[in-house]
């Protein structure tokens, strides 16, 4: 049915042609369709083949003459159509008939592509049906066999859409094979060998034409070879691989291919060899493939080519890839041999090949090695592991040393392959690296340095630290320091033992710091910071050795618990490691908890399972309650700015203490807050002022950090907590001595709701929270606005439908603070007017007695978009222009959100309304209405804004002669998208007669943009607009409302035109001032000046900085002018100097006296001549000139 549904689809847009070419068709059809009602058949796919084959016999007459050649291409295009959808028995009895009378004509090469084409899509369809019967006949007989060898012609033939027509036909073909035993298609053979004998036919003659110097610029381009590759391509992708009769042949013509100098030939052929790897990597083809890997094997060039053995390297290299997935144990036993054969070839003197080498025996080490070799192996593997681990280290001799660079790139994926089996197989590469970095006349320290990082990954940092040991503290005899290893043991430590740091890294730290005790208050040497900074660099690997450690339960004890307390106490330059580390001991385990992964497959990555993990997480929270009590008063005792990881590791911490313990930590923290706000409350007024102090060197008050860990802990608490944190806010709000702690108690309430206790408390207590935040309105400090916002947003969020009458009591202190100054608290509240408008429009009731200020007997009524709306639309008979500013602003955002939901009588209303505020007086009224112009004119239906453009463009030209504040540039920017969305001329109806000039400019303007940029896309210059805009707005309602303002900066002589009662200089200075503006992208303007204090440098710092920024070029000083003057000094014949008057400049305009310091050489009117202009240069020189009194 869905098969019936497209062909009348397809057949309905014949019937109603849109193209010439196309109408000869729909004739065609239209007769057919007529003969068969006349017949009285039905419209079926049968009847239409039997009327088209009948058309067909009377167009094209044997053996290839075609009479009428659009009926004929019409008909082939008609059956091309209807053949995919009639009965396969029918297609087989009639495919000697359709194929008699289109195979002659496939061979013609008078016949046209289009004919072409749709032939090809008829012999798709019918070599689609045919059984294994009819594909069991000869060639010699008109069969399928023969209408595949007409596919395989069309298939190279120079038309690049027939081409690939009948190289999609083909592959069709070799993916259906018949039902059969077989693997392969019954064609395949012949489709692979006429494929190969193409190939190699055309790299004869291609190598015949070189040979000879026949070098044209075809050749050199070589499009058969190309087109014959490109049918190999079809042919290996489609037919489940390549036959496997035909690989050995194939590959030698392939690798021929590849050593040309053609890039796109190379990469061709090793897409073939690609794709056919690819298609063997299943389990019905995978037999082919050892065959071909024997084949690829057989080819190995010479052991100096370097055209031909790169991309066979690289073969070799994805073959190997493809074997390891379908069989890994087969493979990898394989892995020695392979790897001693491709190792020889880093001893090459050819870059090139030393890098595809190296690059296949790190893609064996990467694909080759199987996760249960590591995890279970058995006797074989672990003698195959040791023989890869002798030829990597053998690659480290002297043979090889021009290739070191790349060795230890394959070193480097060895340590990550073997994993923690690294040790102790691959202990000799380490040392023999090791002494090699220790080398002060070694280039490779970098390569070095990531095989070392690599194997302290895999090994683990006590493996390698014994084969290369630090020697800080008691170093060995004739052995230098490593302390190079801390950095990279900082970046590599991972899943390793943490009694390992605690056993050599903890004394060390304890020596070299007791080094720095014993040097006292002295001056510091270069030997005690060493010191010191070797202590940094100790207890920066801590972080590493926490990341999942094998042994937590051990190593962390009491013991050490204590030592990490104590050095959080006094240490405060270690806090932030010991903090991370502390941190990531939970975070590791927690994440082994979260993946989706087996046990098994963990294991394989970081040998432990998510009992090992929860194991681990239940012994730290034994300690949790411990180290909880120690980061609290650390914190305490830590500047704000140096917290945060405080707090984050407090967090974690948080997460795993049990439920009892978290009752009582939060039961002391509250008795404390609570002290701290009796004791506030109790002090005198001008110590309450002191709160407000935020030097970033004064610890804040107690109960400030206190909040801080009440928010800390709200999320984690149980419910019967939660009740004493309301009362706690509740206190907390009215204090507006104290904006700082107004604003944390706020940031309480959007915490809670990422708990899923905290959404029971705020839905449980939502009527509580209404009265707090509502007593709470008149004492909210500025600083805490925004937090107030979120906190709104979030009681609105679980507010329940019957309470919705909170939204028009919090509505107009919403509003208003859509024109906040502070950014955040502005988009905080745009995003919680949408949250109310999505609120109401899910429905509920409002009971509008419950409205502050509302009368009690006021009628409940139902919640809805129009309503909230309504509401909203009661500020705009604001008593102050700001409210009512803040009403425009406030519906222009929600409009523009639910706009698409909106019945068109509220918007038609709406826009009417506001349509009168355009002609206000009051500035901040109007900016605000222009917003909401452009977002109507952008936004809404084209039907209900067509009809207001009478009264908005003339209002919209009441302010185009208005400069401040931009009302100008955004008017016309207005303008600019009406004319866009509307057309000029309805825009220009509508605009009054003194307004006309700015429309004609924006015309004109548009005009020139176009043929430059037609005159650039001429002299194929790539035009800066037509690159991809990058977005500068965070959402699309900025966007809106002020992208698109970079058109308004034109750099058009005729940009002031408009501006009535402008006289010749205003508008030179208007153009000027343009163009000495930043340029979009902050870039400035070339006409930008920074004026340079003679006396002092210049400090770009300073606030004072801004006020020398000019668009007038300042003069230099009279010294300056003196010392940058490059005339050169004037020599006679013998080379001395000579003073005085010269000939050669009796025309300057002071007589040649090269003293004078006020000679004017530009053609401008003299200052004080009596014009207008002069008159200006006057004012200009008599405060900027050279006699102007200098400091």
């Amino acid at each position: 049915m869905a098969d019936l549904t497209s062909l009348k689809e397809k057949l309905d847009k014949i019937r109603s042609p849109k193209l010439q070419n196309q109408r000869e068709t729909a004739v065609v059809l239209s007769a057919v369709e007529d003969t068969l009602k006349d017949q009285k058949h039905d419209t079926t796919p049968t009847a239409y083949l039997a009327a088209l084959l009948a058309l067909l016999s009377q167009a094209i007459v044997p053996p290839d003459n075609i009479v009428n050649k659009d009926l004929a291409t019409s008909v082939v295009y008609l059956l091309a159509l209807i053949i995919p959808h009639v009965p396969a028995a029918l297609l087989r009895s009639k495919f000697p008939q359709i194929l008699a009378s289109l195979g002659p004509t496939l061979t013609n090469q008078y016949v046209e592509a289009p004919f072409l084409r749709s032939s090809i899509g008829c012999l798709e369809s019918l070599l689609l049906a045919q059984d294994s019967t009819a594909w069991a006949l000869s060639q010699t007989q008109i069969s399928p066999r023969r209408a595949v060898a007409g596919l395989l012609a069309l298939a190279s033939d120079h038309r690049p859409k027939v081409r690939k027509r009948a190289q999609d036909a083909i592959a069709q073909v070799l993916r259906h094979p018949p039902p059969s035993p077989a693997l392969d298609h019954p064609v395949a053979d012949i489709c692979a060998e006429t494929a190969l004998n193409t190939l190699s036919d055309t790299l004869a003659a291609s190598r015949t034409k070189k040979r000879k110097g026949k070098d044209h610029a075809q050749e050199r381009h070589q499009p058969g070879l190309i087109h014959a590759l490109q049918l190999v391509k079809t042919v290996a992708s489609a037919s489940g691989g390549w036959p496997s009769k035909k690989i050995e042949p194939l590959c030698e013509v392939l690798l021929g291919v590849s050593r040309s100098n053609n890039e796109y030939l190379a990469m061709a052929a090793l897409e073939v060899f690609e794709i056919m790897f690819t298609g063997m990597a299943d389990q019905c083809s995978s037999s082919k493939l050892p065959r071909l890997m024997e084949a690829v094997s057989e080819l190995k060039p010479s052991h100096n080519d370097s055209q031909l053995l790169p991309p066979w390297i690289a073969v070799l290299s994805r073959g190997y890839d493809v074997s390891a997935q379908i069989s890994p144990e087969e493979t990898f036993h394989k892995l020695p041999a392979l790897f001693e054969m491709v190792s020889q070839y880093l001893s090459s003197a050819s870059h090139e090949i030393r890098v595809s080498a190296s690059e296949c025996l790190i893609s064996f080490l990467v694909n080759c090695v199987p996760d249960t070799v590591i995890t279970n192996p058995s006797v074989v593997d672990e003698k195959v592991l040791e023989k890869l681990a002798r030829a990597a280290e053998d690659l480290l001799s002297i043979k090889y040393q021009s290739a070191w660079m790349e060795v230890f790139h394959v070193e480097a994926a060895l340590c990550d392959a073997l994993r923690w089996r690294a040790s102790p197989l691959a202990r000799n590469v380490v040392a023999a690296i090791g002494e090699l970095r220790a080398s002060v006349s070694f280039n490779g320290k970098k390569e070095a340095d990531s095989v070392l990082g690599k194997a302290i990954m895999s090994m683990g940092p006590e493996a390698v630290l014994e084969i290369l040991p630090l020697n800080l503290r008691m170093p060995q005899h004739g052995q230098g320091g490593r302390a190079w290893l801390l950095p990279l043991l900082r970046d590599n430590v991972i899943n390793t033992n943490l009694a390992h740091f605690t056993s050599e890294f903890i004394p060390l730290s304890e020596a070299m710091y007791q080094r720095v005790i014993d040097h006292g208050d002295n001056e510091k040497t270069m030997e005690i910071k060493i010191f010191e900074t070797i202590v940094q660099q100790i207890w920066a690997l801590f972080p590493g050795y926490c990341n999942l450690p094998l042994d937590l339960g051990n190593a962390f004890d009491q013991d050490f618990a204590e030592l990490v307390s104590n050095l959080l106490y006094a240490q405060p330059n270690l806090r932030a490691d010991i903090c991370r580390g502390l941190q990531t001991l939970v975070d590791s385990n927690r994440e082994i908890l979260a993946v989706e992964l087996s046990d098994e497959e963990i294991q394989s990555r970081s040998r432990a399972t998510k009992a090992m993990a929860q194991a681990n997480l239940d012994h730290l929270a034994t300690f949790a309650g411990n180290l909880l009590a120690v980061l609290f008063n650390v914190y305490s005792q830590t500047l704000p700015q140096y917290r945060g990881y405080i707090l984050q590791c407090i967090n974690a911490y948080l997460s795993i203490t049990k439920e009892q313990e978290l009752l009582e930590t939060f039961t002391r923290v509250h008795d404390l807050l609570e002290s701290a706000l009796a004791e506030t409350a109790s002090q005198p007024p001008n110590d309450k002022q002191q709160l407000n102090d935020r030097s970033p060197y004064r610890m804040p008050p107690t109960s400030h950090t206190l909040m801080d860990l009440i928010i800390t802990l709200s999320v984690y608490l149980p419910l019967s907590t939660l009740p004493r944190l309301f009362s706690l806010t509740s206190r907390v709000l009215p204090l507006t001595l104290d904006p700082q702690l107004q604003k944390k108690a706020y940031k309480l309430l959007p915490r809670l709701a990422n708990s899923s206790n905290g959404v029971v408390a705020l839905q449980s207590r939502n009527q509580d929270l209404q009265t707090l935040l509502l007593s709470s309105a008149t004492s909210t400090a500025p600083p805490a606005r925004r937090d107030r916002l979120l906190a709104i947003a979030a009681a609105i969020t679980h507010l329940p439908p019957t309470d919705l009458h909170f939204i028009p009591s919090v509505l107009s202190e919403v509003v208003i603070a859509s024109k906040e100054v502070n950014e955040k608290a502005r988009s905080a509240a745009f995003d919680l007017l949408v949250l109310m408008g999505r609120k109401m429009m899910a429905g509920g009731t409002i009971e509008q007695s419950k409205i502050p200020h509302m009368d009690t007997g006021a009628p409940r009524i139902e919640a809805s978009l129009e309503e909230f709306f309504t509401m909203m639309s009661a500020g705009l008979v604001g008593s102050t222009p700001h409210a009512v500013s803040a009403s425009i602003t406030a519906l222009t955002r929600v409009l523009y959100e639910f706009h698409s939901e909106l019945g068109s009588n509220v918007i038609e209303d709406l826009v009417s309304t506001l349509d009168l505020f355009l002609t206000s007086s009051n500035r901040e009224i109007v900016r605000s209405c222009l917003g909401f112009t452009k977002v109507a004119i952008v936004t809404l239906p084209e039907g209900i804004v067509r009809p207001h453009l009478a009264s908005v463009v003339p209002g919209l030209m009441g302010w185009s002669k208005e400069h401040k504040s931009r009302f100008r540039a955004k008017v016309k920017h207005i303008l600019e998208r009406a004319i866009r969305r509307f057309g000029f001329e309805a825009v220009e109806r509508c605009c009054p007669d003194d307004g006309k000039k700015l429309l004609q400019n924006i015309r004109k303007s548009k005009e020139r943009k176009k043929r430059k940029r037609g005159e650039a896309k001429e002299a194929g210059e790539e035009e800066a607009d037509e690159e991809p805009r990058k977005g500068r707005f965070e959402s699309e309602y900025d966007e809106a409302i002020y992208g698109s303002e970079e058109e308004e900066d034109d750099d058009d002589d005729d940009s002031n035109l408009a501006s009535s009662g402008d006289d010749d200089i205003g508008t030179k200075k208007g153009s000027k001032a343009r163009n000495n503006r930043p340029a979009v992208g902050g870039k400035e303007g070339k006409g930008t000046y920074i004026v340079e204090d003679p006396d002092e440098p210049l400090d770009l710092l300073d606030r004072s900085a801004l006020g020398r920024i000019t668009s007038r070029q300042p003069l230099l000083p009279p010294a300056k002018q003196r010392r940058n003057n490059n005339t050169k000094a004037k020599v006679d014949l013998d080379g001395k100097l000579v003073f005085g008057p010269d000939d050669d400049h009796d025309d300057d305009d002071d007589g040649g006296d090269a003293m004078a310091v006020d000679s004017r050489n530009d053609k401008k009117e003299e200052p004080g001549d009596g014009t207008l202009e002069g008159g200006i240069n006057a004012y200009v020189e008599a405060i900027r000139g050279k006699d102007v009194v200098q400091r």
